[in-house]
């Protein structure tokens, strides 16, 4: 009987408290926070990349997918590739009907990363961002893959363990840390935050197509320093050490260099330099980076059961665009500077998002070679085996430096456009141009001006292959066809911009 009474009056009272709480407009329910779910995104972008090979239009839109995630600032972090070219932007969040506009305001396609912001930035008022670890996961650890893969339209949550870390190549002359996963990792992930023990560890940008269970994720190292670069409003780059080294496990070689067996480190073969001020020689054997000894792999100890290439360290330790290094040379033990660089020059430079530039002269069009224009060619086997029967330099000086006698590669871009003046003439898409009417060609733009420049009758297009042909125009007739040619093929520019300032002589 008693505790009939006690259960009742309990009742009167919850029931009292709950009147008493909807009287009181101060004691409104309170809002749940924002859970991981809710900073995690879709985003839906439609692309229109360059066309290479008609390099004065776009390829067809293309819509993509791809997943984000909520980061501090009121910005979300997504892949590059899922926003690069990208005309129009939408992210969507998690069971939510409405679609919200975004743009990129930063993009590193090295790294493969980009920043977005929304439109409305209300949407940031329930949607908080991801805590992240400031330590490397373990190998072994559990991690929790969060995105929008091909399969469904909600968040998709996988679960795997990380399987090892390395620092590796990303891209051309761009290397970081990676980690890789066994978690399910499909198109549509790319983008999304890797989470272990509650906090964001990574983001999902790649995975292996011919390979099961093997997923990479851009660790947040790599993030900050991302996200520390762009805070000036633009991307200036990871720093680089350039130099050409190899390892020092082999005894002939050890003994080649004279080394005591306590040396260990890495050789430097090729120094980035041949400048006698230069820091770093030829055969110097870097020891340590910083105060971070190096092993004979070239490997430093990041942790106790962690080796990565002793490159990693630059990163951490670059100032002043320089790294310290201890390197014996010769027997002797110095300190020196070695100068980082963000970004290697190359004779074909990545586009980095950009568009090709272009210039058309009667029925040829030319451009500048980009590891993209060759990379087209490399997907067809019998091309690139033409280009290196013929020495074409986008193959033989693919690796060498720019310099001032030749600061690109300048290429045709296009078969020719059907006319008079080319007539008997094989095509030369993909032939480098070596000069014109005997003076070499330093870069498009200084075509562009020698083209402008010439009062000759005739133009002689001589190409850097073998079994190229000798293409002589009439300057007059190329000149009288640009306009029909342009016209007939619905080309609305003879070049982009800063071609066409140097071509009417804004510029020189």
């Amino acid at each position: 009987m008693m505790t009939l009474i006690r259960f009742a009056a309990a009742l009167v009272l919850c029931a009292a408290s709950l009147a008493a709480r909807a009287a009181d407009p101060t004691n409104a329910p309170t809002p749940a926070l924002p859970t991981l779910e809710n900073s995690v995104v879709k985003v839906f972008s439609t692309l229109r990349r360059p066309d290479l090979y008609k390099p004065w239009s776009k390829q067809a839109p293309a819509d993509v997918t791809g997943s984000g995630v909520v980061v501090e600032g009121h910005r979300i972090l997504t892949n590059a590739h899922v926003v690069q070219y990208a005309s129009q932007v939408q992210v969507q969040a998690n069971q939510s009907g409405d679609k919200l506009d975004a743009k990129v305001v930063a993009i590193a396609p090295g790294i493969d990363l980009a920043l977005l912001e929304l439109d409305d930035e209300a949407f940031f008022a329930t949607h908080a961002a991801v805590p992240r670890s400031s330590a490397l996961p373990d190998v072994r650890e559990a991690v929790f893959a969060y995105g929008y893969p091909a399969g469904g339209t909600s968040l998709s949550i996988t679960k795997g363990i990380v399987s090892r870390i390395e620092f590796v190549g990303y891209s051309y002359a761009i290397s970081g840390l990676r980690i890789q996963v066994d978690a399910a990792l499909n198109p549509g992930n790319s983008g999304g935050p890797a989470i272990a023990n509650d906090k964001m560890i990574g983001l999902a940008f790649s995975m292996v197509a011919s390979a099961q269970n093997i997923g990479y994720i851009i660790p947040n190292e790599e993030i900050e320093l991302f996200l520390k670069d762009v805070r000036d409003g633009h991307y200036d780059g990871k720093p680089n050490f350039l130099e050409q080294t190899q390892t020092i496990e082999n005894p002939a070689l050890r003994d080649f260099l004279k080394l005591d067996k306590k040396v260990e480190g890495a050789i430097v073969t090729r120094p980035y330099s041949d400048d006698p001020a230069y820091p770093l020689k030829e055969w110097d054997v870097i020891t340590r980076i910083g105060d971070w000894p190096i092993d004979n792999e070239g490997d430093v100890h990041v942790g106790p059961n962690l080796r990565v290439n002793f490159r990693y360290r630059v990163q951490q330790l670059a100032k002043d665009g320089k790294v310290p290094l201890t390197v014996v040379r010769n027997g002797k033990v110095l300190t020196v500077s070695a100068p980082v660089y963000p970004r290697r020059p190359a004779m074909l430079p990545p586009l980095n998002g950009g568009y090709p530039d272009y210039f058309i002269y009667g029925p040829v069009v030319f451009t500048r070679a980009t590891a993209e224009f060759l990379g087209g060619w490399a997907q067809n086997g019998a091309g690139m085996l033409g280009m290196s029967a013929a020495a074409n330099p986008m193959v033989t000086q693919l690796t060498r430096m720019p310099s001032a006698e030749r600061q690109e590669l300048v290429v045709v871009a296009a078969p020719f456009f059907p006319d008079k003046t080319v007539k008997g003439y094989d095509s030369r898409l993909g032939s480098v141009l070596d000069s014109v009417n005997g003076v070499p060609v330093k870069s498009l733009k200084h075509l562009v001006s020698l083209l402008r420049d010439l009062k000759d009758d005739l133009v002689v297009l001589r190409f850097d292959q073998l079994f190229a042909e000798t293409v002589v125009l009439r300057r007059k007739d190329v000149l009288a066809a640009t306009d029909t040619i342009l016209a007939d093929n619905g080309i609305r520019f003879q070049g982009t911009p800063e071609l066409m300032d140097i071509w009417s002589g804004r510029t020189r």
